[in-house]
């Protein structure tokens, strides 16, 4: 078999053949130039950010007959050993296989023999977080004291589960995912050397695709030029990966704009006909409606012109809520029943909990908050959607009641009443059974799907009819029941601190026995 694959063909066999990692080339150079060496190196990073690719040229570098350098030759013997894996000073060692303690022991019996050719006998231990523990312990004492000759290469994607006197025996460097734009141009230098065409936004879409591997980058462009037997085509890389255009994501967002549900259920249907990957469809949802939400907040943004149109079109509010669906709906959706399934009802439910059907011209400079929303953010219930007897909330209940007043009628208790407690009334509609709460951001860690349940139900129950609960995530300081009880309670402390500063028996006696008065004693009745 004559072809290799790109990802072994165009391993970097040098420094300065290596991408994105600029901070761990300048500093490895520096300690071979300088012959600043150590016994022990360690390299972490997820899957394809180049830890091997480092631990091998290191190794070369160590070893080239020219001497220690940062710049081996890359033609002599060792050096030509070590790209082909055939040199016997370099043992290579994949933890993930050999996790035992006797494969740790065995490994170890050799080291005091010195390299057979080299200068330096060089372990690289590959996945090495995947030893147990008592391998750990039989590499602990040689890693802290291992003889002249002798260096560890170690890798790993999982540094946290190195015990902490491993770490502290090594140099650790960090090794970063890469960025789209490094992987793009890398990919483009790989298509005019391997005499590819190419489309620019098709080689984008690998390399987002790719996720900060350039190992993975390279698979994905050997499958692409397969598929486009030699040609790379945006249209047939979306194809390839199950994406969904971004012209089919706009249709969605009109659709969604125009509370049209007929037109977005059609265009779901067309998908399911192209083997659309689902979940990163709503991924690519997500990305699309970030940008939508950094278009509205910074003018001048550099997007497709689709995106400033919705920009303009969406209120803010809407693009946060539209998000917040997107990523729980792609984090639920292998619980649906088919990803097609589970697809629809998140977009669905973007369409079923929308505030407001009435859209903002300018979202960035037309946003002051208006009476109505006021009153929604204090948690009191707007009169025109509460009182009167067109839409009642209850025939029994009296109108205009706060959330607070409405939550002491809740049976509700623990953590569920905690989230509540900490929430504020956006939207009370009996008309389309919705409820929406507002939680503040920094009360996040409360929200809980079991929770919001628990409270829906109990809504339902006060209401005496099925109502659909959503809480929203909001930066807006806001008067939850849990602030207006502090609020009172420190109402009562400084009412009860002013009352005794004041009494004139107090007064007395302070003066009396040269006294201060312990404010911090002091508890409201």
């Amino acid at each position: 078999m004559s072809y290799q694959a790109l990802a072994r063909q165009w391993r970097p066999r040098s420094f300065q053949e290596i991408v994105g990692q600029e901070p761990t080339v300048r500093m490895l150079t520096y300690a071979l130039d300088h012959q600043r060496l150590h016994h022990a190196y360690l390299f972490t990073g997820t899957r394809g950010v180049g830890k091997t690719t480092f631990a091998r040229v290191f190794a070369k570098s160590l070893s080239c007959d020219s001497g220690i350098t940062s710049k081996p030759c890359g033609i002599c013997n060792p050096c030509t050993s070590i790209d082909n894996g055939s040199y016997l000073d370099l043992i290579e060692v994949d933890a993930a296989s050999r996790t035992k303690v006797e494969d740790t022991r065995e490994l170890l019996q050799n080291i005091h023999y010195p390299p057979a050719e080299g200068r330096y006998k060089i372990y690289l231990i590959d996945e090495v977080h995947m030893l147990s523990g008592h391998s750990f312990n039989a590499l602990l004492k040689t890693l802290e004291e291992p003889p002249p000759y002798v260096i560890f290469l170690l890798a790993t994607t999982d540094p946290k589960r190195l015990p902490i006197t491993v770490l502290s025996r090594c140099l650790q460097f960090s090794l970063k995912q890469l960025s789209v734009v490094d992987i793009t141009k890398q990919l483009q230098t790989i298509c005019a050397a391997e005499n590819v065409t190419y489309e620019l936004p098709a080689l984008t879409h690998l390399a987002t695709t790719a996720d900060g591997s350039m190992r993975d980058g390279l698979s994905l462009l050997d499958q692409a030029i397969a598929f486009g037997a030699g040609r790379i085509t945006l249209l047939d890389t979306e194809k390839m990966l199950g994406s969904v255009a971004h012209d089919a994501l706009f249709r969605l967002l009109q659709a969604l704009l125009d509370q049209d549900g007929l037109t977005l259920l059609s265009e779901i249907t067309q998908w399911s006909e192209w083997a659309v990957d689902f979940s990163q469809a709503l991924n690519d949802l997500a990305t699309l409606l970030h940008q939508i939400n950094v278009a509205q907040v910074i003018n001048g943004t550099v997007f497709h012109e689709k995106i400033h149109h919705f920009a303009r079109s969406f209120k803010m509010e809407d693009i946060q809520l539209y998000y917040q669906i997107a990523v729980i709906g792609r984090r639920d959706l292998p619980l649906a029943p088919n990803p097609l399934l589970g697809f629809e009802m998140t977009l669905l439910r973007m369409l079923a909990f929308r505030p407001d059907t009435n859209t903002d011209p300018d979202p960035v400079k037309n946003h002051p908050i208006k009476e109505k929303e006021t009153n929604q953010l204090k948690g009191a219930i707007p009169p025109k959607e509460m009182g009167g007897e067109k839409n009642p909330i209850n025939a029994t209940k009296p109108p205009l009641k706060t959330w607070s007043a409405i939550l002491a009628e809740l049976d509700l208790s623990g953590m569920a009443r905690a989230l509540a407690d900490n929430c504020s009334l956006v939207t009370l509609r009996n008309d389309q059974h919705q409820t929406i709460l507002a939680l503040p951001k920094q009360h996040q860690s409360l929200l809980n799907p079991k929770y919001a349940e628990r409270i829906e139900a109990a809504l339902s129950r006060y209401l005496n009819h099925p109502t659909k609960l959503m809480i929203t995530l909001s930066d807006v300081s806001m008067d939850t029941p849990s602030k207006q009880r502090a609020q009172q309670t420190d109402i009562k402390q400084q009412t009860a601190n002013e009352s005794i500063k004041n009494d004139d028996d107090i007064q007395n006696i302070m003066r009396l026995l040269d006294a201060t008065l312990d404010v911090g004693s002091i508890k409201p009745v």
